[in-house]
Order: C-alpha cells, then sequence, then structure tokens
C-alpha cells in the first residue's frame, strides 16, 4: 500500500545546509510575502520544516479562487504526519479548497429571476478555514472566477466599493457599448448636457436602475463573506475583494476593518449579505462620450452612492478622490469627463 507520509526534502544531499541556515527568517519571509498565492504557499510547507514553520507568519495572501478549485491530485502530495499539527493543517489544505470552495452559497440571483447563481458559491466557512493558521495576514486579496452581474454583450458594467460595518462609497460606470469609432462620427451626436427624453422611456433608466440594485448586491455579498475572516484575523490592515473580470471590486482598509470588529454586521433578512442602507445617489450621463485611442461610449453613465446623512462637506473631498481614482485607463477618463456633466439626484430605500 502507497504511503501518505510526507518526507522533507534532505538538504545535506544537495546543498550545504550550513549556507542555507545562514539566510534570516527575514529574508525568507520577504520571500513568501513575495509569492503571496495561498496554492504556492502551501506546497511551500512541503519542503522543509523550515517553511512550514514561517509560512503561517506570512503578511500578504492571495486567493485565486478559480485556480484554486482547478486543484486535482494534489491531496496525496500534500500529506503530513500526523505527529504535527500545524502540518496537519497544510496537509488538508490544498484538499480542502478543492473540496469545498465550491459548497453552495444562496446568494443573488440574477436579473432575470432565473435560478443560475450570479456569485461563485463560496461560503463564509470556506475562506475562513482556508486562512485559520495563518496569524500575522496584513493584506489579503481575494480573486472570484467570473463577474457578479451579467450584462449582454457589447456592455460595459464597473463597480467599485468600499466599506465598513456598512457601505461607505460606491461607485459605478456603466456603457451600453464600447466601441472604435469612425472619425467622420465624431461629435455626430446632438448634445445639450440634459438627459434626453427617449432615456426615460426606451428603457434606458430601468436598465441602470438594475445595474445599480445588483452591483450593490454583489458589494454586500462580498462583504457578509469577509466577516469572520476579519474577526479572526485582527492583524489585517487591508482587504481587497475582487474577480478575473475586473467587473467589481470591494474595499476595506485599516479604519474600515477597525470599524467593522466594533460594529455589528447588519445581514439582510432575505438572503445572505449585508444589508444596503438607504443611500443617496448621484448619477450624471452621456449620450455619447469620447475615451482615449479613438474609443466611445454610448449611453455613459456614471453612478455614485453613499449612505443618506453622511453626504456632508466634511467628508466631501474624501468621497470625490474615491470616484476620481475608482478606475484606471479609459474608464478613469470616463470618469473625469462624466463628473464634470449636470448631476441627478436620487434617493434609494435600504435592501
Amino acid at each position: 500500500m502507497q504511503s501518505n507520509r510526507i518526507y522533507y526534502a534532505d538538504l545535506d544531499d544537495d546543498v550545504d545546509q550550513g549556507e542555507f541556515d545562514k539566510i534570516p527568517d527575514s529574508v525568507v519571509l520577504i520571500i513568501l510575502n513575495k509569492l503571496a498565492d495561498i496554492r504556492s504557499l502551501g506546497r511551500c510547507t512541503a519542503v522543509c520544516k523550515r517553511f512550514n514553520s514561517l509560512v503561517p507568519y506570512v503578511q500578504d495572501v492571495y486567493i485565486n479562487i478559480d485556480e484554486v478549485v482547478t486543484i486535482n491530485g494534489d491531496s496525496d502530495d500534500s500529506s503530513y504526519s500526523s505527529s504535527h499539527k500545524p502540518r496537519n493543517f497544510f496537509s488538508n489544505l490544498l484538499k480542502y479548497m478543492f473540496f469545498n470552495l465550491l459548497k453552495p452559497l444562496y446568494h443573488l440571483r440574477n436579473s432575470n429571476n432565473t435560478n443560475k447563481t450570479l456569485l461563485p458559491q463560496v461560503s463564509q466557512c470556506t475562506l475562513d478555514q482556508i486562512l485559520r493558521n495563518f496569524h500575522h495576514i496584513h493584506n489579503l486579496w481575494i480573486e472570484l472566477p467570473t463577474a457578479d452581474v451579467e450584462t449582454e454583450d457589447g456592455v460595459l458594467l464597473k463597480w467599485k466599493a468600499e466599506f465598513g460595518s456598512t457601505l461607505q462609497n460606491c461607485v459605478i460606470l456603466g456603457g451600453t457599448q464600447i466601441e472604435r469609432k469612425p472619425v467622420t462620427d465624431q461629435g455626430s451626436l446632438e448634445d445639450n448636457g440634459s438627459i434626453p427624453e427617449s432615456f426615460y422611456t426606451n428603457g434606458g433608466l430601468k436598465l441602470r436602475v438594475v445595474w445599480t440594485i445588483s452591483s450593490l448586491i454583489a458589494a454586500s455579498t462580498r462583504h457578509y463573506l469577509l466577516e469572520p475572516i476579519i474577526k479572526n484575523h485582527a492583524t489585517l490592515k487591508a482587504v481587497i475583494f475582487t474577480d478575473a473580470a475586473g467587473q467589481g471590486t470591494l474595499s476595506m482598509g485599516i479604519e474600515q476593518l477597525k470599524e467593522f470588529r466594533e460594529k455589528p454586521l447588519a445581514a439582510s433578512a432575505s438572503s445572505r449579505r449585508t444589508q444596503v442602507p438607504a443611500s443617496n445617489m448621484k448619477l450624471r450621463y452621456a449620450p455619447y462620450l469620447d475615451l482615449p485611442k479613438g474609443l466611445g461610449m454610448q449611453g455613459a453613465t456614471l453612478v455614485a452612492i453613499r449612505p443618506a446623512g453622511e453626504g456632508s462637506g466634511s467628508n466631501k473631498k474624501e468621497v470625490e478622490a474615491f470616484v476620481h481614482g475608482a478606475f484606471d485607463g479609459p474608464f478613469k477618463a470616463a470618469v473625469k469627463a462624466l463628473v464634470k456633466r449636470r448631476t441627478y439626484l436620487l434617493e434609494m430605500n435600504g435592501f
């Protein structure tokens, strides 16, 4: 019968162990922090006893859920002797991620009211269990394999949200089409700075309401998943929760994490996500928007969301900085152009 026991490499066979031991632990930890990927860190624990003892002290951790769940056949290679408790965790780390990252969590559904789940099926306990033996995490990145909100072909939707114990800021950028504009068509669309009447009659406003609500649900669901991680890792200084498609990003800094720990999370009564508070929204719209490198964006829409009662002038500059810095590249240019447009104020009840 084949043994599942892992034998650590004998460095005497290949390298002068004395030379290896001269490398300070602090330098090894710098290398492991550069590695960051949790799948690779799990494998590093099998290299030698020293690595196995240092990995739990890594400060930067990156979880690529799509990459992790595609692992197959690693379970035998990552088994450890039952006589060492730290090794037991890492011996089951890859197995655990493979078998449990797809456990069902009933999240938001798509806008067509079908049963298709928008977020990958990841649970609170799954992420917390993966990180339970990392004791000094400062920076955590989590990446989902797909975008949360389904859109039609040719539609751009991007969002960024900032949370403490609840929503603090959210900015959404959307457009019905992005295409390379012919030179002859530049400036061909009439635009007097106001939203045209057709925007209300052809479903344009309704579509953007759907984008806004779907993005907020996606952000609040990600926020809910982080609850046990934040409570169990007091050393956290920054959390970024994004997706491979680059559609949405949830961010939390030191102050937001502190608030999260001090104030109880208000979960939505209807689903496993954080409740979205009553909010004020500023909507800006352009029928056609010029972007760098000859690109054009039709139906360009920018929505900035802030909880009701928190829009005072004292933090106006912070909000403006968040909106302007939400996106990169041509999308940053789109935001810069849209903030100069006429602003329409809307209110939204909590849900």
